[in-house]
């Protein structure tokens, strides 16, 4: 049977989110009057998430569960749920119910009318701190500026991607994986539809600032060497200051005698220059780490089991 949509769904720790989850989704997607089949990764959770996914299988044969054999984060779980889908179409969704099921049939419609991704954008983010939106606006200006393919703001992983195009990102090969980043390197045609984020609807978000810092590293560094190129500049620009500051004091001690520097001034510039050095050194040391991790060829994720209602479907290599 051809499946016209799959919904991926990474999960971990959403054991209170998962059961109203599903039941919206199929909701919605029976509505729709598509085939389709929702795909659970679950990312190494440690409370009753897997228990509770094989529960809503039992309701729901549609369902797929894909248990990743520990916890190797969301971009990868994502990866390895595209992996997994067989849909002409295939919608990432987020467990929080942040990401509206209802607007399924708007991408739908889009997809239906020629477009190979439909991305979902936020007029607002409810529920969030204004530190968090705050920073987020900070982190899409920063990487919008960086990087040399065009990522839109806002836009989370909850989109419509088209067969073509999820055949396109299985085939990149690399470890440090910015799901955003990679929806948008591969372009194709692309449209956008607007909703309001609803706050969680229940638990705690694993998010905390530490690793949306890391999500942000991980974003510039692999969509931009600019970082790695500023460093250049830095050292000519003050090498000119030096040189500059050189003339001066030659011509002032020509003219007032001789001139003996201050300690103060003297322990200025060497904390300065040896912080800027500190700083570059880890600009390249977050290169090369990405480079280490590359180079060493391990698979993306391995998978423990994979539930399903028919034994018979297909499995890809767990790679």
């Amino acid at each position: 049977m051809t499946i016209d949509v799959s919904i991926v769904v990474p999960i971990f720790n959403e054991a209170s989110n998962l059961e109203r989850l599903c039941d919206r989704l199929t909701q919605v997607l029976d509505r729709l009057d598509v085939t389709y089949e929702l795909v659970l990764v679950n990312d190494g959770s440690r409370d009753d998430t897997l228990t509770v996914a094989s529960l809503c299988q039992q309701r729901y044969p549609q369902i797929i569960v894909i248990d990743l054999s520990r916890n190797f984060g969301k971009e990868i779980a994502m990866s390895a749920g595209l992996d997994y889908t067989q849909g002409r179409a295939v919608i990432p969704i987020d467990a929080d119910l942040q990401d509206p099921p209802e607007l399924i049939g708007q991408l739908i419609d889009k997809w239906r009318d020629g477009f190979d991704v439909v991305c979902a954008t936020r007029r607002q983010r409810l529920g969030e701190s204004w530190l968090k939106q705050f920073t987020a606006a900070g982190f899409y200006r920063t990487i919008s500026r960086l990087s040399s393919v065009p990522i839109p703001a806002n836009t989370g992983d909850f989109r419509l991607l088209d067969r073509t195009v999820v055949d396109a990102i299985k085939q990149l090969p690399e470890r440090t994986r910015f799901m955003k980043g990679l929806f948008a390197w591969v372009g194709y045609r692309q449209t956008t539809v607007y909703f309001d984020r609803a706050p969680r609807l229940s638990g705690e978000t694993t998010w905390n600032y530490w690793k949306l810092w890391n999500f942000a590293l991980d974003g510039i560094t692999a969509f931009s060497s600019l970082p790695l190129k500023v460093w250049s500049y830095v050292g000519v620009s003050i090498s000119i200051l030096s040189l500059a500051y050189a003339v001066f004091l030659t011509v002032r001690t020509l003219i007032s005698g001789n001139d003996v520097p201050g300690y103060a001034s003297l322990m200025v510039a060497v904390l300065f220059l040896g912080s800027v050095q500190l700083i570059a050194i880890g600009v390249l040391g977050e290169y090369l780490g990405r480079v280490y991790d590359e180079v060493k060829q391990r698979p993306l994720y391995l998978v423990r089991q994979v539930y399903r209602v028919s034994a018979d479907d297909t499995e890809p290599n767990d790679d």
